[in-house]
């Protein structure tokens, strides 16, 4: 599954409108439809990346979006057990808390 919604008109107000023209027509619109890779593979990155610069403020979206395009939570998982040894210990811990915060957001509700 690759849907989402355009992230720059969602932050329109907070971002100046340039910004979020960039975000859905560069960005979203042309770097992520590029064949070389696939929305899976790009989601992998985009994670190790966020994960590996501490980039916590953007790591939901993209921990969601990553599930939507294919990736398991095992996977992602083991992502950031990897980047503990490389980016640091923290860092893998927090995109850890992360993911179980969207984990739990995605989960059906009980009741």
């Amino acid at each position: 599954m690759n849907t989402f919604k355009d992230s720059g008109r969602e932050h329109v107000g907070r971002f100046p409108q340039k910004f979020a023209d960039l975000t859905d027509h560069t960005l979203f619109g042309d770097m992520w439809k590029r064949t070389q890779l696939t929305p899976r593979e790009r989601s992998l990155v985009t994670v190790a990346a966020l994960v590996a610069m501490y980039r916590l403020e953007q790591l939901p979206f993209h921990l969601s979006r990553a599930l939507d395009n294919g990736l398991s939570d095992d996977e992602l998982e083991e992502v950031m057990t990897h980047l503990a040894f490389y980016s640091g210990w923290p860092t893998a811990a927090s995109g850890l808390k992360q993911l179980r915060d969207v984990q739990a957001s995605r989960a059906p509700s009980q009741g």
